[in-house]
């Protein structure tokens, strides 16, 4: 505790989430028992953003739109990131049920750091986004893991499960709006099969190329 009127002052300028916060107005500290919460505000833009990127979330890409043109985003870096994790993973709990408490912290340890690696390359991927698109209004895909496993084989389930594609669009949305961005999520009923520039919903989907960047999208009556 604090006695009356002493002031206890704390500086988080050296701390890990320093860069994260700098610039954002300090709210007003929550007090816990054991820990202290620090909510942090940020302005949304006054306006709506006229700039957009639709973007389409796949197993190892993001495949976006912005008006004039297709982009490609890889995750096929962190896709292998996950897999080798998984490898990794599973060796560790095989020794962690062979030995008891020692086998247990080292499962928590790895687990832990496995969270930080993939949590530290998603900020690093939405930056490097928003960066290429400041001041734009962004619609991601509102996607249930749940639904595509029931619809999905087992070799497709082991695929689904190491994407991230909630964790990009969690970041993606409070950090928007620092670069005077919003992000919107929509129903992705339809989304892999509508094109992006008149809307027209396509029976047969295929794989084109425009400016060197392969779309999913491709209907001959309205693109040449």
């Amino acid at each position: 505790t604090v006695r009356p009127y002493e002031y206890l002052t704390l500086s988080w300028s050296h701390t890990w989430f320093s860069p994260r916060v700098k610039g954002l107005e300090l709210g007003e500290p929550v007090i816990k028992e054991d820990k202290v919460h620090l909510p942090f505000r940020y302005k949304l833009p006054w306006s709506t953003p006229l700039d957009y990127l639709a973007i389409d979330s796949n197993l190892y890409t993001l495949d976006a739109y912005d008006g004039e043109k297709f982009v490609t985003f890889s995750l096929r870096e962190l896709y292998s990131l996950k897999f080798g994790m998984e490898l990794k993973r599973g060796r560790i709990q095989s020794f962690a049920s062979k030995h008891g408490r020692k086998g247990e912290l080292l499962s928590r340890k790895y687990s832990h750091r496995e969270r930080n690696r993939v949590r530290d390359y998603v900020h690093k991927f939405v930056n490097e986004l928003l960066e290429m698109y400041p001041v734009t209004t962004i619609a991601v895909e509102k996607l249930n893991k749940q639904d595509m496993f029931q619809e999905a084989d087992d070799k497709l389930s082991k695929k689904i499960s190491r994407t991230v594609w909630r964790s990009i669009h969690r970041v993606l949305k409070y950090k928007a709006p620092l670069y005077g961005s919003l992000v919107k999520e929509v129903n992705p009923h339809l989304t892999s099969k509508s094109c992006p520039r008149c809307g027209r919903i396509s029976r047969k989907v295929g794989l084109f190329v425009v400016r060197g960047v392969v779309s999913p999208w491709i209907d001959n009556s309205t693109h040449p």
